[in-house]
């Protein structure tokens, strides 16, 4: 139960620690993550030039993610299948941790559901606005 959990707390808090990044920057900070995820298997080379032609999908993903948080949620699914391939080969992203690429798989949807609703920052959304304030980004 917890090699379930704790990922998606994980990834619910990787949500609320970039909920703190403003705009446009959170946009562009996790298409550069999902961009480095891209090359976190690189290094066990488990799947062989298979990888560096993730790694370059991953990399065209991201660039369109500095642009859109659709591409962003889809480079976290990318990688989610990538996790399922690794963990079904025995290769874990982490290799002293055997169910990493397996809590990896978990973790990447979470943050690809928060990306593909647009990224917003959970404060501002769940916290309630003062009565006779504009909403973020109307003047006032």
């Amino acid at each position: 139960m917890l090699e379930i959990l704790a990922p998606i707390l994980i990834g619910l808090v990787y949500v609320l620690l970039s909920s703190l990044v403003p705009e446009p920057h959170r946009r562009r900070f996790n298409a550069v993550l999902v961009g480095g995820a891209g090359a976190a298997y690189l290094s066990g080379g488990a799947l062989g030039p298979w990888e560096l032609v993730f790694c370059a999908v991953l990399t065209y993903v991201a660039f369109r993610g500095l642009d859109s948080w659709t591409f962003i949620g889809l480079g976290w699914l990318l990688h989610t299948g990538w996790d399922v391939v690794h963990h079904l080969k025995g290769q874990p992203i982490l290799p002293f941790a055997h169910g990493s690429s397996f809590g990896c798989a978990i973790c990447d949807p979470v943050i690809a559901i928060w990306c593909f609703t647009g990224g917003r920052s959970l404060f501002t959304a769940l916290l309630p606005r003062r009565v006779g304030t504009p909403p973020p980004g109307v003047p006032g």
